[in-house]
C-alpha cells in the first residue's frame, strides 16, 4: 500500500504527543516513518538506518529475531492474555525458573514496564521495612545523576533536573550521594579501589541511616544521566553498608540487565546480591512490554500470612506477566544462551570503544570516551550551541543512523548481536555527523 508520507506526518503531528519530545522540534525535524525493521536496521522514509540506540535501549537481539517472533506466534495460537492473579501456565513457570537461575532470587513479581517494576520494588521496600517494625524508616538513598522512571514515585528518587523539577514536591523523601567515583573503563584504578571516595560518602550515609528503608541505584552505568560509568568497588561498598545496616538495596537493572554489560547483570561486576532487582527493556528484546522484580525469600515471607492479618502486598497490573511477552522473554533468554551473546557483547564492546576513540581522535570534538560492555559514550566539547545534539541526530539520519544524544553526551547502544562491520559504518556516520554539526555551528 502506497503511503503519502507528508500527509501521514501531518496527521501524526495533529494528534500524537510523542514521548520525551518537545513537539515544537518536529517543525524542523519531523518524525521518522518506519516501514519495517530487521536486525540492527530500521527501514524508513529516509532509507535504512542503523539503530544505534536499540530503540530506547531494549533491542537486545535486534529487531524481528526469528526465535522471538516464532515464540510469540506460538503462544498467540494458544491464548493471548489471561488474568495473572489466579492463573499459571508452563511458559510462565519456565521463565520464572530461568530468571531465578540468572539472578539467584527465588521469587519474581511480574509487571509490564520499567517504571512500574521500580515502583513495585520501592513499595516492597517501604512495606517490608514497616512489617519489620520500623514505621519511621521511609526515606531512600539514591545517586546523583540517577534515573529510575517517570511515575511520581520513581521520579522522586531520580536526579534529572528538567524531568523532575515540576514534580519535586511529590513522592518520597530521598537523600542523594554526590561523590561518585566515575570511570572510563574497568581498567581505571578506581574500578577496584575507591577507598578515598568511600571515606567521604560513608559518614554521610551514617547520618541518615535511621530514616532510610532502601538504597536504589543503577549498577555500574547510569543511563539517562549521561551514560556515566562508575566503580565496581563503590557498588560493592554500598551493598555491604546496606546489609550491615538492615537497609534494602534495589538494583535498577532496567537498562543494564540481560547482557548489556557483557554479563547477565551489571551487579555481577561487583559480585553483589541486591535484595531486589528490577528487569525490563532487553528482557523481551523489546518485542513486547514486560518487567519484573526479583526478590529474596526473606522479603516474600514477610507478606506470607492469612488475608485477615493485613500483610498482603496487593499491587496489581492488568498485563502483569502478559503471556505473549513471557514467550518473547523466554525465547530471548534461550537465544542469549544458545548464541553465546554475553561473550559477543563483551567483544562488541571492545570494538565499539576502539571505534569511538578513533572518532574522538579524528574529530577532536569528543572527550571522556568511556564504556562498559556493549555501551560506549563520550561528551561533546565546546557545546555552546544548545541544539548541537539535535543537529547530530538530524545529520545522522541523512548519513544512515539513528543516533540520539542525551544532552551533550553521544552514545552507542546497539543490539548485542550487531556485527563489527555495522559498527565500522556507524563510526563513519558518527564522524561525518559530528563534523557537519560543528561546521554548521
Amino acid at each position: 500500500m502506497m503511503v503519502n508520507i507528508q500527509q501521514l506526518i501531518a496527521k501524526d503531528l495533529n494528534h500524537i504527543w510523542h514521548p520525551c519530545s518537545q513537539m515544537k522540534d518536529f517543525e524542523t525535524c519531523p518524525p521518522l516513518v518506519i516501514e519495517s525493521a530487521k536486525g540492527s536496521y530500521l527501514y524508513t522514509d529516509k532509507g535504512p538506518l542503523i539503530d544505534a540506540i536499540s530503540s530506547w535501549w531494549c533491542k537486545s537481539l535486534g529487531h524481528q529475531h526469528p526465535a522471538v517472533i516464532n515464540a510469540i506466534l506460538d503462544q498467540l495460537s494458544r491464548f493471548e492474555h489471561v488474568i495473572g492473579a489466579n492463573t499459571t501456565h508452563p511458559a510462565l513457570v519456565e521463565l520464572a525458573t530461568e530468571l531465578t537461575g540468572i539472578t539467584n532470587k527465588q521469587h519474581v513479581f511480574f509487571a509490564s514496564d520499567g517504571a512500574t517494576a521500580v515502583e513495585i520494588a520501592m513499595k516492597l521496600a517501604i512495606h517490608a521495612t514497616e512489617l519489620k517494625g520500623f514505621r519511621n524508616k521511609t526515606d531512600f538513598i539514591a545517586l546523583k545523576n540517577g534515573y529510575h522512571g517517570e511515575t511520581l514515585g520513581t521520579m522522586s528518587v531520580s536526579d534529572l533536573g528538567i524531568y523532575k523539577t515540576p514534580y519535586a514536591s511529590f513522592g518520597v523523601n530521598c537523600h542523594y550521594v554526590k561523590e561518585i567515583p566515575y570511570i572510563n573503563t574497568d581498567k581505571d584504578p578506581l574500578w577496584s579501589d575507591c577507598t578515598d571516595y568511600w571515606a567521604v560518602v560513608e559518614p554521610q550515609l551514617e547520618k541518615v541511616k535511621d530514616k532510610v528503608c532502601a538504597i536504589i541505584l543503577e549498577p555500574i552505568i547510569q543511563g539517562a544521566g549521561g551514560m556515566l560509568c562508575y566503580s565496581a568497588d563503590f557498588l560493592k561498598k554500598m551493598s555491604y553498608w546496606a546489609k550491615e545496616n538492615d537497609i534494602y538495596l534495589i538494583a535498577d537493572e532496567i537498562m543494564t540487565g540481560i547482557g548489556r554489560t557483557g554479563k547477565w547483570l551489571a551487579c555481577e561486576h561487583a559480585d553483589i546480591s541486591p535484595d531486589l532487582i528490577c528487569l525490563s527493556k532487553g528482557l523481551t528484546s523489546g518485542a513486547l512490554p514486560l518487567s519484573c522484580v526479583m526478590l529474596d525469600h526473606s522479603i516474600f515471607e514477610l507478606f506470607y500470612a492469612d488475608y485477615s492479618e493485613g500483610k498482603s502486598f496487593l499491587h496489581s497490573n492488568t498485563y502483569s506477566g502478559h503471556p505473549l511477552a513471557i514467550a518473547a522473554a523466554l525465547a530471548t533468554i534461550k537465544t542469549i544462551k544458545s548464541e553465546n551473546i554475553l561473550n559477543k557483547a563483551q567483544k562488541l564492546g571492545q570494538c565499539m570503544l576502539e571505534c569511538l576513540s578513533q572518532v574522538a581522535a579524528a574529530s577532536g570534538k569528543l572527550e571522556n570516551v568511556r564504556g562498559i560492555g556493549a555501551l560506549v559514550a563520550a561528551d561533546l566539547v565546546n557545546t555552546k550551541n544548545p541544539r548541537l545534539g539535535n543537529d547530530i541526530y538530524q545529520y545522522g539520519l541523512d548519513y544512515g543512523a539513528l543516533i540520539r544524544p542525551i544532552g551533550n553526551t553521544l552514545y552507542w547502544l546497539p543490539p548485542l548481536n550487531t556485527n563489527e562491520e555495522i559498527i565500522g559504518k556507524l563510526a563513519e556516520i558518527t564522524l561525518n555527523s559530528i563534523n557537519k554539526a560543528y561546521y554548521k555551528a
